[in-house]
């Protein structure tokens, strides 16, 4: 998968899926729908969106988590890191 293609990020409390633009972050995105995620930096500097991901593959794009803790795919920076795969499960 592309590192600018659309991907679809699915809430695990509700279930509802929303499609991430190519252009739009993941935070934008979910604004959009009315999920408000907190935000400083916008940038993956941070960390204060950090959130869980219960599913898929990020395409870390942060300069906060460790590569360590990236490489763990369990959590990512959703101002700005997308998706290496068709949907991203978010503990939101």
């Amino acid at each position: 998968m592309s590192q600018t293609q659309a991907f679809e990020v699915q809430i695990k409390s509700t279930g509802l899926v929303i499609t991430i633009p190519e252009d739009c972050s993941v935070v934008e995105a979910l604004s959009f729908e009315g999920i408000e995620i907190p935000t400083s930096c916008a940038q993956g500097i941070c960390g204060t969106c950090l959130t869980r991901v219960v599913e898929g593959v990020p395409d870390h794009r942060d300069q906060y988590l460790t590569p360590q803790e990236q490489a763990a795919n369990d959590q990512f920076l959703p101002c700005c890191s997308r998706a290496l795969c068709a949907r991203l499960v978010l503990d939101l």
